[in-house]
């Protein structure tokens, strides 16, 4: 099979509120944690809970959108795509840290949030941009760099 893919999909909650901030070209980023749970038997039949923390960005109508609606504890849908960033610590050592991408993000729970996210869904529809569903992508690599983020 020729080609790849790096598809990701989580229902979580939001960890903190999305904090926004904008590139050097004026592109909105969004960056905010997602908490997603499993549940599993340990050896001796014991149920165990394990939270797993992701760090997500979103760029530019995405990224406004989840800068307005979400706020931390909400239960939200993300699809996206890993990507991995490179780092020098203060002492110096080579660090690796990985963020989810988001693509496409939902507001699940009650009805008065999915009324929300349907009605930002419309604005970015009628504004002549790509839909929520497909935002644009992110600048390539070329245009921009992790020093570039201002996060």
């Amino acid at each position: 099979m020729a080609g790849s893919v790096n598809k990701v999909i989580l229902i979580g909650r939001v960890g903190r509120d999305p904090e926004i901030k904008y590139t050097p070209g004026g592109n909105p980023v969004a960056k905010f944690s997602l908490a997603t749970d499993e549940t599993f038997k340990d050896r001796s039949g014991t149920q165990q809970r394990r939270t797993e923390w992701h760090n997500i960005v979103a760029w530019n109508k995405l990224a406004e959108i989840c800068g307005e609606y979400l706020t931390k504890g909400k239960q939200i849908y993300i699809e996206g795509s890993i990507r991995s960033r490179q780092w020098e610590d203060q002492s110096g050592n080579k660090r690796t840290g990985y963020d989810i991408v988001a693509r496409t993000m939902q507001m699940l729970g009650s009805k008065a949030d999915s009324e929300r996210a349907a009605a930002a869904s419309e604005r970015t529809s009628d504004s002549g941009s790509e839909e929520r569903s497909a935002p644009p992508e992110p600048p390539s690599e070329g245009e921009i760099t992790d020093d570039d983020i201002p996060f």
